[in-house]
């Protein structure tokens, strides 16, 4: 055991279990973080990192890294497949960050996770650790099981191992999530391969049945990227991650604005994944474990708050937990639970209903909430 007052385990490194890490020892908590893959990989996807998330992360003292490494959008515009008319125009810049303290920024999704990797020192994550099993003991510790047979102990542990979590499997039992029954198209490339034409701005495409969101992930433009939303009759989840055919997704957008069709064309490759989500879960706790991220409200990408929604858990857990001893652990993850799924609840909801932003669109009761401040029941 650490020398800490509370030693806690996070079960996985993604964007909420990392910024649960530096979150909970910035309050002077002992943390190991497990992550099963045996490295950090840069996966080609873009991130919105939305003024709610930006809060979180200026907290864990990553603001001047993340926008000498982003895109800092106009706006975040909506607009019509074929005729490109504005249904919609999302200001962000200056008069987002003017009103909600904080900037909306556009990046690769490596470039984040690289920056929260940097919040957490390395001697607190331990890698090819895949989670089998979790047993809590009569004196409140809590032992977990690798699969690479190692054993460790703790006084909480935090599954933020994803839509796919072993910890939530092992607390309630094994489920899937739902499939929507659409699929997402997605990559990053060189904007180069685009010629003449230069994508401005973060903007989304509505089509009848299918929607594009296209935007810069680099301070200068110099990466693109997009992601899709469209049904694909006969897929089957084989993969969560699996290569797709160029061929098809530009078959499945050769009626939109000409726009959309060079960005499609010039795309080298493509990856696709199912889009799923889950109901809001009743229970995210069973006594000192307790789950974060997508492992308890994982949902569409409609709203661009999946990763954010996770990055503000990992605040409100750390403040929840600051002060608290060993036999207040219980205690401190109820109030946890009790102050994040009203809030997860209603963004997974409405991402589900896939109408943010295709008309006037109220953001304030999401990007104005700061984790930091944000008062506790």
């Amino acid at each position: 055991m650490s020398e800490q007052k509370l030693h806690v385990a996070i079960v996985g490194a993604g964007m909420g279990g990392l910024a649960a890490a530096a979150a909970l020892l910035k309050a002077g908590i002992g943390v190991t973080v497990y992550e099963q893959a045996k490295q950090f990989t840069r996966l080609g996807a873009g991130i919105q990192i939305g003024c709610n998330a930006m809060h979180v992360l200026r907290g864990l003292g990553l603001e001047e890294r993340l926008r000498a490494d982003t895109f800092y959008p106009r706006s975040w515009n909506n607009r019509d497949w074929k005729s490109g008319e504005v249904l919609f125009d999302m200001l962000f810049g200056s008069p987002a960050e003017g009103k909600y303290g904080a900037p909306y920024l556009l990046a690769h999704r490596g470039d984040l996770h690289a920056a929260l990797v940097s919040a957490v020192p390395p001697e607190h994550v331990k890698l090819d650790h895949r989670l089998s099993g979790i047993e809590q003991k009569a004196d409140g510790t809590v032992r977990l099981s690798f699969a690479n047979g190692h054993v460790a102990e703790a006084d909480a542990v935090i599954g933020a191992d994803g839509t796919h979590s072993i910890t939530r499997d092992i607390l309630f039992g094994k489920s899937e999530p739902t499939f929507t029954g659409r699929i997402a198209y997605r990559t990053v490339y060189p904007a180069r391969l685009l010629g003449d034409f230069q994508v401005e701005n973060c903007t989304k495409w509505w089509g009848e049945d299918r929607h594009i969101v296209v935007y810069p992930v680099k301070p200068d433009r110099s990466e693109i990227y997009f992601v899709t939303s469209q049904p694909e009759p006969g897929f089957e989840i084989e993969s969560w991650s699996a290569t797709g055919d160029t061929k098809v997704l530009r078959e499945a957008f050769s009626g939109f604005h000409p726009e959309v069709q060079k960005i499609v064309a010039a795309a080298p490759d493509v990856h696709k994944r199912p889009l799923v989500d889950r109901e809001p879960l009743e229970r995210w706790i069973d006594g000192n474990v307790a789950l974060l991220g997508d492992a308890c409200h994982p949902m569409t990408p409609y709203m661009a708050q999946g990763a954010a929604m996770a990055i503000e858990d990992g605040a409100v857990l750390a403040r929840c937990l600051e002060g608290a001893d060993r036999s207040g652990v219980a205690t401190a993850l109820r109030r946890y639970e009790r102050n994040r799924q009203e809030r997860t609840a209603r963004v997974q909801l409405t991402s589900r209903q896939n109408i943010w932003g295709k008309g006037v669109t109220d953001t304030d009761w999401v990007y104005g909430y700061n984790a930091w401040e944000a008062p506790l029941l």
